[in-house]
């Protein structure tokens, strides 16, 4: 559900009631949870005492034990379900990063937090309709990026990128890749990481039968996806794609995490502490982010 304190168990439980769904296990904070349930269904949900035991629409509340919040122990155990195959997919709620970091929370969200649970570097991307991007670099300071962006991070985010769009049922899949630098380092006079450690990372994917684009500025990647032209972009940090996908797709978008073992969604927004309470909670991206979980594993 996300944080009990946000707009997530509101949202959740608008989009499982507009969509039917059946076999929905609710985790996180049961107070929040039943509040909301009370306040949109006018009834209160049924209560298990873990996550096998589901019955059509139930609600289970992780104990702590070493996590800093219910949030955090529902991501664990969600993710450990869907690992030991008791969970077909899993979806989030928004979580607040900076109330969880002052209790002590040590990842950047849920990503980095899911890679360390199941031992693997994931790959946060976006989708939404046509609009769809993978990131090689997501939550960490700008200044950091460039030393991020190596040819091995390149190439895998392109891999997990082309098998994600594959998933999708997409034949023959066609990636653009942004450049780091402005106008992708204009053949080394702006810069020269596309040269260095960008364009061996695409050599490599040609490699492998992977069609993506040699490095390009950001506006020309998003205007190639925006006309049908590539399948998705692969852009080097998260603000070089983020205001581009929000501003054409805000709220319908999905928080897709590449590269686990298991079928992680989310949506695109945050807590929404402003309105959290107040009804005023939008599901379309929870609604989004349930069917293209459903989608993937049908």
């Amino acid at each position: 559900m996300g944080d009990p304190a946000g707009i997530g168990p509101e949202v959740s439980i608008k989009a499982i009631a507009s969509i039917e769904l059946k076999n929905v296990i609710l985790i996180g904070c049961l107070k929040s949870i039943q509040g909301e349930s009370l306040r949109l269904l006018d009834r209160e949900l049924p209560v298990v005492k873990s996550i096998s035991a589901v019955s059509d629409w139930s609600v289970y509340e992780p104990a702590l034990g070493a996590d800093v919040s219910v949030e955090v122990a529902a991501i664990r155990e969600a993710a450990n379900a869907c690992e030991a195959g008791t969970g077909r997919a899993l979806v989030t709620g928004p979580i607040h990063k900076g109330r969880l970091a002052a209790k002590g929370f040590d990842f950047k969200g849920h990503t980095d937090f899911l890679g360390a649970i199941s031992g693997v570097e994931p790959v946060m991307a976006f989708a939404g309709g046509h609009l769809r991007a993978a990131l090689v670099t997501a939550h960490v300071p700008l200044c950091r990026v460039p030393a991020l962006t190596t040819t091995q991070r390149v190439s895998r985010v392109i891999t997990c990128a082309n098998d994600a769009l594959l998933s999708l049922g997409i034949k023959n899949p066609r990636l653009a890749l942004c450049g780091l630098n402005p106008h992708a380092g204009e053949g080394g006079v702006i810069g020269e990481d596309e040269l260095s450690k960008i364009n061996p990372a695409v050599a490599v994917a040609c490699d492998k039968g992977i069609d993506v684009s040699l490095p390009v500025a950001a506006e020309n990647a998003f205007r190639s996806l925006n006309n049908g032209d590539c399948d998705m972009v692969v852009a080097m940090y998260h603000d070089q794609a983020l205001p581009i996908l929000k501003i054409l797709g805000f709220g319908k978008l999905v928080n897709w995490t590449l590269g686990l073992p298991f079928v992680r969604t989310s949506v695109d927004h945050g807590t929404a502490d402003d309105i959290a309470g107040q009804g005023l909670g939008d599901p379309n991206s929870m609604n989004a982010a349930i069917e293209l979980a459903i989608n993937l594993t049908s």
